[in-house]
C-alpha cells in the first residue's frame, strides 16, 4: 500500500470533525507520521494504523498545533508494550524544543522505553530527509513566523509524488519543492503573516505544475466554495479540501 491519509486537515483551533493538521504515509516499509497533534493514539485507532508500524516521526515546526501530542504518542506506545525504536525527524531548533518538552515529564524514568533517536535535518532546499526502499522524502524551509519545513514525498512503487507545504506564506520554496509532483497538499489558514490563502495556494500550484492540490490547515467556520472558487483563480487543475481520514490519491 502507498497512501497519505490526513488525520487532521484542520488550522490551530480544531473543531469536533476537523482536528489539527497532521498526516500519515503509509507504505509497505511502514507508516510515517507527519506532525503530531490532539490525541495520536485515538488518531491512529481510529485509521486503524498499528502503533508497530509507525518508524518515523517528522515534526515541521515547534508549535503547539504540530508537536503538542508528541509525548502522549510516546507514553501511549511505551505503555502498550512497544518495543521498536522509533526515529524523530525536524530542524535541530525543533527537535531541541521537543526533547525539552519531553523532559518536563521526566520521560528518561520510563522504565523500559523503547529507543528514540533523534534525527537533526539541514535548512537546506530539497535536503533528503530519509529514504528505504518504498518511499524517498525531501524538505524545505518555507516562510512561517518560527523555521519550519515543506515535506516532499516521492513514493518509489507507484512513482508518484506528493507534497505538503506545512504553515507558511506562499513562497518559491514550495513552488520548487513541488515542481511536477502528482500532488499539493497548500495550507490556507488565511491571508497572515506566516500563513496562505486559497488564492495564494492555487499560484503555487499553478507555478510549481502539480495536477491535485488540496487545501488543509484550514478554519472551520470558512465558506467554502469561496475558498474552492479563490483557489480555482489562479490553479486550472483539480481542487478539492482535505478532510479528517481522507486518502489522498493521484489518480
Amino acid at each position: 500500500m502507498n497512501q497519505v491519509l490526513i488525520l487532521g486537515a484542520g488550522y490551530a483551533v480544531p473543531h469536533e470533525d476537523l482536528d489539527n493538521t497532521h498526516l500519515a504515509l503509509i507504505t509497505d516499509c511502514g507508516t510515517i507520521l507527519i506532525d503530531c497533534s490532539s490525541n495520536p493514539i485515538v488518531r491512529l485507532r481510529k485509521a486503524h494504523i498499528d502503533f508497530d508500524s509507525v518508524t518515523d516521526l517528522i515534526l515541521t515546526h515547534f508549535h503547539p498545533d504540530h508537536v503538542g501530542g508528541m509525548p502522549l504518542l510516546l507514553m501511549g506506545m511505551w505503555l502498550e508494550g512497544r518495543t521498536k525504536p522509533i526515529t524523530i525527524h525536524g530542524l535541530i531548533d525543533t527537535l531541541d524544543r521537543a526533547e525539552a518538552m519531553l523532559n518536563l515529564y521526566n520521560w528518561h524514568s520510563w522504565q523500559k522505553l523503547f529507543p528514540v533517536h533523534f534525527h537533526p535535518v539541514k535548512d537546506n532546499p530539497a535536503q533528503l530527509l530519509l529514504q528505504n526502499d518504498c518511499i524517498r522524502l525531501q524538505s524545505s524551509p518555507v516562510k512561517h513566523t518560527i523555521p519550519n519545513i515543506a515535506t516532499r514525498m516521492d513514493f518509489l512503487g507507484p512513482q508518484k509524488s506528493v507534497v505538503y507545504s506545512s504553515d507558511t506564506e506562499p513562497c518559491q520554496a514550495v513552488a520548487d519543492l513541488a515542481k511536477d509532483a502528482d500532488v499539493l497538499i497548500h495550507e490556507v489558514a488565511g491571508k497572515n503573516v506566516g500563513h496562505s490563502a486559497p488564492d495564494q495556494a492555487g499560484a503555487i500550484a499553478t507555478r510549481a505544475g502539480v495536477q491535485k492540490l488540496y487545501l488543509i490547515h484550514y478554519p472551520s467556520n470558512c465558506d467554502r466554495e469561496s475558498w474552492l472558487r479563490g483557489a480555482q483563480s489562479t490553479f486550472d487543475g483539480t481542487v478539492a479540501f482535505a478532510q479528517d481520514f481522507m486518502p489522498i490519491n493521484w489518480d
